[in-house]
């Protein structure tokens, strides 16, 4: 029987908190995905220095909020992948800058005993836009490419069309890096096996066998932030153009074999010749993508990398080594450009950035139709993460796998966040219609630019809970901190609202925020509204 722990450096000390019980009957794969954790565990037990992280899996997932009085469910990895029917998972650990711990937990085929390994391939997603933007660094560290360039110059297969009705229109590697180009289109569909692959100017122009709008430029560049895979696939031809290479010859020699990334590739469709694949699944848990058991990502750039746990582990640790000054991978003053900030965005040049002193950290998400993945790393301790994924409802169990790991780190990022009980007449005093104060600078809205697509917030209470929508938006749900700060939905770098309660007693406001981004909302004079 293959081994489902693969580890480097440190050894597991993982009990048999996760193992099922001799009564109790399970399916054959679950049976051997999860007996073959207590092989691994009596077989490392010896070694327990430096700490290890992964024994938080036994007992330390958890949500990112509790409403008051809810304990603290210490879920353990079994359970939560049995509830959201996510088949394998990998993860790796970073600490001190080095890949300390990679494990595989279940199995990448759901009906089989094929165990996930910390060498298994994933599809990451948007994780994907990391590698691209290293990939584009080196080139700006080597001089070939210049971050603040017309991208245009670099073209020479397609041009960004341009947008005369704005004042400037002009296109950086900057702007696409840190999602501030103006471009359109949010994300890409996946190809199911059998379906045709679009080129690269097919989906830049939204022309079949392409599943996307064109990408286009619909507001200043540089003066709010949206994210846009769109932006990322033009970043991606500015690549290639002007090195006349492809993408994954590209990173391959200037990401892949640098770090020693030896499964990773940009190739899409993934042939079955790597072998050691993690396959598809949908909520349910059932196969899909099939027959192949996988899908394609022609925007490879923007959400096509496929690579195991061990090799994005390497790759989080040489960023964060890079930034420290450790590692040549990129010449620290662009490594420290890179984690940091573009205003009006919460992106640097690739990763999203939150935190300050030893709570600093970079991350991104990745979320294809089967797969979810995420990143992080803390820039000054060294320490980090990486959740790999191989199911649909992967999105809520990686955040929870994520807090438990970031809670053993001990790095105080995402902590726990309990609400309180608030009085119905509380909450009935901030009901009414809301209008964003226009007057706002861009550079004090941030990553909140563009946010809400509507002018105006309807504050009501429904069910006993607050709720904010726009006018054609599903209601979001407030949780109280305070008798005026709520925090909205989500599980990392949620939304957090606060009501303006004047030296005359009126509610005057709505203040969110998110990420250092701020938003002002003035309360309209007007009846209070509940249902």
């Amino acid at each position: 029987m293959d081994v489902v722990m693969h580890c480097r450096g440190m050894r597991s000390t993982r009990t048999d908190a996760t193992v099922a019980g001799p009564r109790q009957k399970l399916p054959r794969y679950r049976a051997a995905m999860w007996a073959v954790m207590l092989v691994s565990s009596s077989a490392f037990a010896a070694n327990t220095r430096p700490p290890n992280v992964l024994a938080a899996l036994d007992h330390g997932l958890r949500p990112s909020t509790l409403e008051a009085g809810q304990p603290l469910p210490g879920w353990s990895l079994k359970e939560r992948m049995e509830h959201y029917h996510v088949p394998g998972v990998a993860i790796a650990i970073i600490q001190d800058g080095k890949v300390l711990q990679a494990a595989g937990f279940g199995v990448r085929e759901a009906g089989t005993q094929d165990a996930v390994d910390g060498d298994t391939l994933f599809s990451v997603g948007s994780v994907s836009k990391m590698v691209a933007a290293a990939t584009t660094l080196r080139q700006v560290a080597a001089g070939k490419l210049d971050l603040d360039r017309d991208v245009n110059t670099y073209l020479t297969s397609w041009r960004v069309p341009g947008a005369p009705t704005l004042a400037q229109d002009t296109l950086t590697l900057r702007m696409l890096l840190s999602h501030t180009s103006g471009l359109t289109v949010w994300g890409f569909e996946d190809y199911q096996p059998g379906e045709k692959l679009p080129t690269l100017v097919q989906t830049l122009d939204g022309v079949k066998p392409a599943k996307n709008e064109p990408v286009r430029i619909d507001f200043e560049p540089g003066t709010r932030m949206r994210y846009s895979g769109g932006g990322i696939t033009v970043e991606q031809l500015v690549l290639e153009n002007a090195t006349r290479k492809p993408l994954e010859a590209l990173a391959r020699a200037e990401v892949f074999q640098p770090i020693g990334m030896r499964r990773s590739t940009f190739v899409n469709p993934l042939p079955a010749r790597p072998g050691n694949i993690a396959k598809a699944h949908d909520k349910d848990g059932a196969r899909a993508a099939l027959p192949r058991g996988w899908e394609a990502f022609p925007e490879q750039a923007a959400s096509g990398l496929w690579t195991s746990a061990n090799d994005l582990g390497a790759f989080v640790a040489a960023l964060i080594g890079s930034y420290q000054g450790r590692s040549p991978f990129l010449p620290r003053p662009l490594a420290i450009q890179m984690m940091t900030e573009v205003s009006p965005s919460f992106h640097g040049l690739g990763p999203r950035l939150e935190g300050e002193g030893q709570s600093r950290v970079f991350h991104h998400a990745g979320t294809n139709d089967s797969y979810r993945a995420w990143i992080e790393g803390y820039l000054e301790s060294g320490d980090g993460m990486v959740i790999l994924t191989n199911g649909t409802n992967g999105n809520m169990l990686r955040m929870e796998i994520r807090n438990a790991l970031s809670d053993a780190l001990g790095r105080g990022v995402n902590p726990l966040v309990r609400t309180v009980t608030l009085p119905p007449a509380v909450m009935s005093g901030y009901t009414g219609t809301y209008r964003l104060d226009k007057s706002v600078p861009s550079e004090v809205a941030g990553n909140l630019a563009g946010h809400f697509e509507s002018d105006t917030l309807d504050v009501r209470i429904a069910d006993g809970r607050l709720t904010a929508s726009e006018a054609k938006g599903d209601p979001l749900t407030l949780q109280p901190l305070t008798p005026t700060r709520f925090i909205g939905p989500g599980d990392f770098g949620q939304l957090r609202c606060e009501f303006l309660r004047n030296a005359r007693g009126t509610v005057s406001a709505l203040v969110v925020e998110r990420g250092g981004g701020r938003l002002y909302f003035r309360r309209e004079a007007g009846p209070v509204v509940t249902q």
